[in-house]
């Protein structure tokens, strides 16, 4: 690899790649006999959407992309298997899709939302947790992505100070979880420093986020000496430490503004030698093309 490979997350800022989807209310408020049809329209163009999401990274050199967490929704309702049967009536798509991922050398994560928290206080909070994070790795399955960090699962610490809850329940997790599973740390509630262990214990590499450590420690910017001594201490948990990945943002208004600017104005040289780096700027490929990441836009 003669350089880093930059990730798109996501949805694009352009038409190409912006996926439908329907909230619970609305859901709810069909008739039981069109749930179903309803889901089935929706899914379905979701998955031809991924499909042109991989066309349109292979037509850019994109070589990593964010799959959203939001393609099937529903899918996790707690005693409605609609969206699961949906899922199973597109298998074959899945898999013709996630095979256009494969055979273009396009790597492929997920990064759920953030009420996912596996180590929260509330009984039903975890059980709900649980749910969403399976539901996120049997849509990987569905697309035949293998169960490794390659195609990695992504999670933040959680609830805060329950570090050690959270090493125990890892071992525990479905495969299709567990063997994906990556955590990154954030700007408030784990630091790398509280991550590490977990991760080091349990076999989970630690995906190191240079902003959020900014903001966390208060440091004055991504050039502090702490970031590189941090992405070398993360790249010890990957193995393969040739699949490290990193996230790179700039803050709005300065280092410690915990909101993504449009573009990335400053790549710490810390990450000079991170072979994976994604990308999380609000214009998002357009701050790829500025990185020199993949040419202006084309025809998708």
């Amino acid at each position: 690899m003669t350089g880093p490979a930059y990730g798109l997350v996501c949805l694009t800022t352009g038409p190409e790649i912006r996926f439908r989807t329907i909230t619970l209310t609305r859901y709810r408020a069909l008739p039981p006999a069109q749930r179903y049809g309803t889901l089935l329209d929706l899914y379905a163009d979701n998955v031809a959407r991924v499909s042109r999401a991989a066309d349109y990274c292979a037509a850019r050199g994109i070589r990593l992309y964010r799959l959203s967490s939001s393609l099937f929704p529903m899918l996790d309702l707690d005693g409605d298997d609609t969206g699961a049967q949906v899922l199973a009536h597109l298998a074959p798509q899945l898999r013709e899709v996630g095979q256009a991922f494969q055979d273009r050398g396009i790597r492929v994560l997920m990064h759920p939302e953030q009420f996912i928290v596996l180590n929260s206080d509330r009984p039903e909070v975890r059980e709900s947790s649980l749910r969403a994070i399976t539901t996120h790795a049997q849509v990987m399955d569905a697309l035949d992505l293998t169960r490794s960090t390659w195609n990695l699962l992504l999670l933040h610490g959680g609830k805060g100070g329950r570090a050690q809850e959270l090493q125990a329940i890892i071992p525990d997790l479905p495969d299709a979880v567990r063997l994906r599973l990556g955590l990154e740390n954030d700007e408030r509630a784990y630091s790398p420093r509280d991550l590490l262990p977990v991760c080091e214990a349990t076999g989970t590499p630690l995906i190191f986020d240079a902003h959020h450590h900014v903001v966390h420690d208060r440091l004055p910017d991504q050039e502090d000496p702490s970031v590189r001594e941090w992405v070398l201490a993360a790249r010890r948990t990957w193995s393969p430490p040739e699949w490290q990945v990193v996230h790179l943002s700039n803050g709005l208004d300065g280092p410690q503004d915990r909101r993504h600017s449009w573009l990335i104005d400053q790549v710490p040289s810390a990450y000079h030698d991170v072979p994976w780096i994604e990308v999380e700027a609000k214009g998002k490929e357009e701050a790829l093309v500025a990185l020199g990441a993949c040419p202006p836009a084309l025809t998708a």
